[in-house]
């Protein structure tokens, strides 16, 4: 059975829990004062741990003038505190051969350190200061605001990021998680420094606050390091305080003409002096919830997942079309995406779109062949297994467990998922996902 994660307060009954994972790992689960939560991984042999503080706030939850301050505020965390310079930062990490950085998503943010387990306090100590009491200094601020606007320049010189980005902005819209991670360079220029201190103070407390460790580590030890940490950053870690509701799941997802996403499908064309054309097809896909996710595992393997997947096969393959395609699929609280990519020269473009979509309706009209489910699910099976062979990728896994799903399931009982899933499933989701509007955005040297 999964691991049930409860929003509950701290002594009550689900406040702690344990459960065996594979190869002898350990989870276990502490909700504490303030409605912290505190999970890990304790892997047997491992001498390195990685810890991650984790807020479930993302670009998606800005509001009107406070766009880019999710990933303003993933920036400036490392700026400084009262009790740490920016440089002590850095070299606190550099001083032991560990890493640090942060990841801003669509409904979630993470400040994350790879360390010796000797050198977990030190990870702990300050990643906990950064997130409770960073200083968001004016000066660093405008510092900062250059970095990230070249930061928004250099993806925006890398074709592939703007296919993908204005992939996303087509098929979702004007719902908020249309909207870039990064923000735009716009925003970035106009939001002032309240703004994002508004948006610091508003979502980073205990009760927001998911603490996820993996490697060497003992849960005991990290829980009271964790407490300890967070009281001397000056947040009040009141007994009765419950955790943060998590962001409401649904198994339906917001579909076309609902929650700002358009009726139809978007064509769009991006003028690039590239020599070669980017081009993305797709739509509206599951919720991260969804049940059917593990079925659209299987179906993206089959369609693009691989160097036998279908998309490869035909385009590169047999045609020599491209050098990448595949196709790709991500959700969210309450809807996702789903599309097929290409690169390719610009002349080719049509020709390219036509043949994923025809491989994509082929799919819908009759059933993928055995060998193609069975090679699929080894596929999807290899790649869960190797990827979990790392801490980061296992306090990853904890802390969107934690965030998105209120449940943690082990890595057979993911297996046993993906093998349920049948030929007439994939049939039936992939008829599903092609009925729905359709967007075509392209990237390259068009002309007029």
């Amino acid at each position: 059975m999964p691991l049930d994660l409860p929003l509950v307060r701290p002594g009550q009954p689900g406040a702690e829990q344990s459960v065996g994972q594979d190869g002898d790992a350990i989870v276990r689960r502490s909700v504490l004062p303030g409605g912290v939560r505190v999970l890990t991984e304790h892997m047997p042999g491992l001498r390195s741990a990685t810890v991650g503080a984790w807020v479930g706030v993302g670009s998606r939850d800005e509001s009107d003038g406070h766009h880019g301050s999710t990933h303003f505020l993933e920036h400036l965390l490392f700026k400084g505190t009262a009790r740490r310079t920016a440089m002590d930062i850095a070299e606190a990490f550099d001083a032991v051969g560990g890493e640090a950085n942060a990841a801003t998503g669509k409904e979630h943010t993470c400040y994350y350190a790879r360390v010796l387990d000797s050198d977990l306090p030190m990870a702990v100590d300050v990643i906990a200061d950064m997130v409770t009491s960073a200083r968001l200094d004016t000066d660093e601020l405008e510092t900062e605001r250059g970095v990230i606007l070249e930061e928004l320049a250099m993806n925006d010189d890398d074709p592939s990021d703007v296919v993908h980005e204005q992939f996303a902005a087509a098929v979702l819209g004007d719902h908020a998680l249309g909207r870039p991670i990064g923000g735009t360079p716009d925003t970035i220029r106009a939001v002032p420094r309240d703004a994002v201190w508004e948006h610091y103070r508003e979502h980073y407390r205990p009760s927001t606050l998911v603490v996820t460790a993996a490697g060497g580590v003992d849960h005991d030890v990290l829980c009271a390091q964790v407490s300890e940490a967070l009281t001397t950053g000056g947040w009040p870690l009141d007994v009765g305080a419950e955790p943060h509701s998590r962001r409401v799941p649904t198994d339906v997802a917001v579909q076309a003409g609902q929650g700002g996403i358009p009726a139809s499908g978007v064509e769009r064309t991006i003028r690039r002096h590239t020599e070669q054309a980017n081009v993305i097809v797709g739509g509206t896909s599951l919720t991260a919830t969804d049940p059917k996710r593990f079925t659209l595992s299987v179906l993206n393997a089959v369609l693009g997942g691989g160097m036998s997947s279908r998309l490869f096969q035909e385009i590169r393959e047999r045609r020599g079309l491209a050098y990448s395609t595949y196709s790709f699929a991500s959700g969210h609280a309450d809807t996702g995406v789903f599309g097929l990519y290409a690169g390719c020269t610009p002349g080719k473009v049509d020709e390219v779109v036509a043949l994923m979509v025809a491989e994509w309706e082929r799919m819908a009209d009759a059933p993928i062949t055995q060998a193609e489910l069975e090679r699929s699910m080894g596929q999807l099976a290899g790649g869960l297994v190797l990827g979990m062979e790392d801490s980061g990728s296992r306090m990853s896994r904890l802390g969107k467990s934690e965030l998105v799903h209120g449940s943690l399931l082990s890595i057979d009982e993911s297996l046993d998922l993906i093998r349920a899933v049948t030929v007439q499933d994939v049939q039936d989701l992939a008829a599903e996902l092609a009925s729905r509007p359709r967007s075509v955005v392209r990237v390259g040297p068009f002309g007029d």
